[in-house]
């Protein structure tokens, strides 16, 4: 699983989601399934879209909102910068933030990164499962924090305390059930990770 090459939301009505998706314009970067698995509460992740500035955080986040989103953490400053949580109607969350604090223009939507980040039970042994399947870390904070150097791929991979990524989003933390989320790797089989992941070989999906 050298990285990330797609990731596949299963959605009970694949042409809902499609619609909506359209919000953010993620084309070729977001496959979506037709699944009916059995999914309660907190997934367990959150999709995150990194933009330049809060003109652009307002703008997707009401382009999401009109679309059918429900609003978890509307957009507001912070210490880190400014940012805002969303729900799709498919049940995934959305954080759409900038680490820019200050617009330097006219909102243009355009999204510069794509982060996955997945909520663990236990740091040390999740970040270890990734290392050991080839990918590398780039910033770790001890128990809480580590990301991945995502190399080539349209999407970065980073690992979030369960309990801290559900307080940041605005949810409770119990789940149960599937994740609803399938990841591509760009050189892998199927596995699972610890905390329930699944990821199998990337091949060629539906695509939004």
């Amino acid at each position: 699983m050298a990285s990330i090459a797609s990731l596949t939301l299963e959605v009970a009505d694949v042409e809902a989601a499609e619609r909506f998706y359209t919000a953010f314009g993620l084309h070729g970067r977001l496959h979506l399934r037709a699944s009916e698995a059995p999914t309660t509460g907190f997934r367990g992740y959150t999709l995150a879209l990194t933009v330049s500035q809060p003109a652009d955080v307002d703008r997707l986040v009401d382009a999401a909102l009109d679309a059918g989103a429900t609003p978890l953490k509307r957009p507001a400053k912070s210490l880190w910068g400014y940012g805002g949580v969303v729900q799709a109607p498919d049940g995934t969350i959305w954080k759409i933030a900038t680490s820019a604090k200050k617009n330097t223009g006219p909102a243009t939507g355009r999204i510069d990164e794509l982060v996955l980040l997945l909520g663990v039970a236990d740091m040390t042994e999740s970040k270890r499962f990734y290392v050991d399947h080839g990918l590398t870390v780039t910033k770790s904070f001890g128990r809480m924090y580590a990301e991945f150097a995502s190399g080539p791929s349209p999407v970065k991979l980073a690992l979030y305390r369960r309990r801290a990524l559900a307080k940041e989003l605005g949810v409770a933390p119990a789940g149960t059930g599937s994740h609803r989320l399938v990841i591509g790797g760009s050189t892998t089989g199927d596995l699972t990770d610890p905390d329930g992941f699944t990821w199998e070989a990337a091949v060629a999906a539906r695509a939004h």
